[in-house]
């Protein structure tokens, strides 16, 4: 059987289903339809640990391909890679870039050696699309080399943070972008139930009256503020250290290169990058992805309350709560007939504990960092990537599938309202605190509304106590504008005149 012999590897007839690959610890078999070569497979035998290759994060795909683009620009343009060769490889990365061959990039998502399986899974993949294209056999590396010419300039230790920030900034927009519209479904369920009275609560115990749509404007408002928060995260993103090359040197660099690499991160991602300015302390830091791992674990943690309060306040149908009703999404049991549970806001609940476990994972895994290298940053990758993943995701089912849908059961808000014994802090100001405590425990023994008896005692006329309990008045919507005078109570709840 006729074999060609190339350099670092032996291509097969095409009969055959594998190829050999050669690296400094001998050959191996690779499969004859896989862009991927030794180095990749190495790593497949090493780390069958989640099952889970790296494809599944596609912005990380995407960001690893984009930093070996901007690399094979900058080194032709620096005069260390051929020019065909530059267009090869840019080209390639391309092609990943436009969807092709992500099930190609198969190392498993947590692995040792502090990413380099991922980026050596990268720079064969591109170096074999790009011998492909231009006729050649993959595996012919005496042609592209993945280390000579696609890892040109670099080291895992610069490409690959530099990649896991890029991957981090796309995730982090596109949470945004869903964050935002989940905060506009909560503000225009605010306007919806600006009018709407109801009981607030502090401690579960009835406290002074407010608005349904108070309390949906406030979901709003903190929503915007973990935005915010998030958004901030990204400049420190855009610090990268691509030149730093091994551990912040540049060995193996020229002095330009670190310039012209960033100058063209820059023009294809849009993003501001900056290169750190020292490059040996940037490669060993991972303070940047415990602060956006604490930033997401705040604004999950948040909306978790949330979802925990539109459960407690949709709880019944009439046994709990009820002041809202949840859109029906699914049979809520398989014993119960007509049951129906709040599995929007439930799963969204377990989105948040799984992103405070991963935040605990990201900050163990920063702490473990040695001397000039952190070791873990796979595991901090993907951790991070899953955690803004699936808050992505439960943003846009928390909105489609429940927010937009949340009706007020405006009957039996009205009843408790009414009934609500809170009303009467609305006259402390006018009638004193000892007075006003008396007539809530009245009420509650009685069941007789706070208005009846404040009528009863004679301390102010009916259409007063009406005004000073209106809804406005009672929620915060229309303020107190004059001094309030104080009637002074006998114990018997009588007015006591001046002297």
């Amino acid at each position: 059987m006729s074999r060609i012999a190339l350099s670092g590897s032996r291509v097969l007839s095409r009969r055959d289903a594998t190829r050999v690959e050669t690296d400094s610890l001998g050959a191996v078999e690779i499969p004859a339809t896989a862009y991927w070569g030794v180095h990749t497979s190495r790593a497949l035998q090493n780390f069958p640990i989640s099952h889970r290759p790296i494809s599944i994060h596609p912005d990380l795909i995407d960001a690893l391909v984009i930093v070996k683009q901007a690399a094979a620009r900058a080194n032709r343009d620096i005069g260390v890679l051929e020019p065909t060769k530059a267009e090869w490889i840019d080209n390639a990365c391309q092609r990943v870039r436009a969807g092709e061959f992500h099930e190609q990039f198969v190392v498993d998502v947590v692995q040792g050696g502090a990413g380099t399986s991922t980026n050596m899974n990268t720079n064969e993949v591109i170096a074999n699309i790009a011998l492909e294209q231009r006729g050649h056999h993959r595996g012919a590396y005496d042609i592209l080399h993945p280390l000579d010419d696609v890892n040109r300039s670099q080291s895992t230790n610069d490409t690959y943070p530099t990649a896991v920030k890029l991957a981090l900034c796309f995730a982090v927009e596109r949470l945004l972008t869903e964050h935002e519209l989940l905060r506009a479904a909560f503000a225009a369920k605010g306007e919806e139930f600006i009018d709407v009275l109801k009981v607030g609560r502090t401690q579960l115990q009835d406290a002074v009256p407010m608005t349904l749509g108070q309390e949906f404007r406030g979901f709003s408002t903190t929503l915007a503020e973990d935005a915010q928060r998030l958004r901030d995260m990204l400049p420190l993103l855009w610090e990268i250290n691509l030149g730093a090359t091994a551990i912040g040197t540049g060995i193996t660099a020229d002095p330009n290169y670190a310039d012209s690499v960033c100058d063209h991160l820059r023009q294809l991602t849009g993003f501001d990058h900056v290169t750190a300015v020292d490059l040996v302390e940037a490669t060993s830091d991972a303070g940047v992805f415990m602060s956006l791992s604490g930033t997401l674990k705040r604004a999950a943690i948040k909306l978790s309350k949330i979802c925990n309060d539109l459960r407690l306040l949709s709880s019944g149908p009439q046994a709990g709560l009820g002041e809202i009703s949840l859109p029906p999404r699914q049979a809520g049991s398989s014993i119960m007939p007509g049951k129906v549970n709040p599995v929007i806001p439930e799963v969204v609940n377990q989105v948040a504990f799984s992103v405070a476990g991963a935040d605990t994972t990201v900050t163990m895994a920063a702490e473990a960092g040695q001397l000039q290298l952190n070791a873990f940053e796979p595991v901090i990758a993907h951790s991070l990537l899953q955690s803004l993943a699936w808050m992505t995701g439960a943003c846009r089912t928390l909105r489609e599938n429940c927010v937009v849908g949340i009706t007020a059961n405006i009957e039996r808000l009205q009843l408790m309202a009414a009934s609500s014994v809170g009303v009467v802090t609305a006259l402390t100001p006018y009638i004193g605190y000892v007075a006003a405590s008396a007539l809530a425990k009245n009420a509650l023994l009685t069941g007789r509304s706070i208005a009846e008896l404040v009528e009863e005692a004679g301390l102010m006329s009916n259409e007063r106590v009406a005004k000073l309990v209106s809804p406005s008045r009672l929620s915060g919507l229309e303020p107190v504008t004059a001094a309030i005078p104080l009637i002074r109570i006998d114990p018997g709840l009588r007015p006591v005149p001046d002297q």
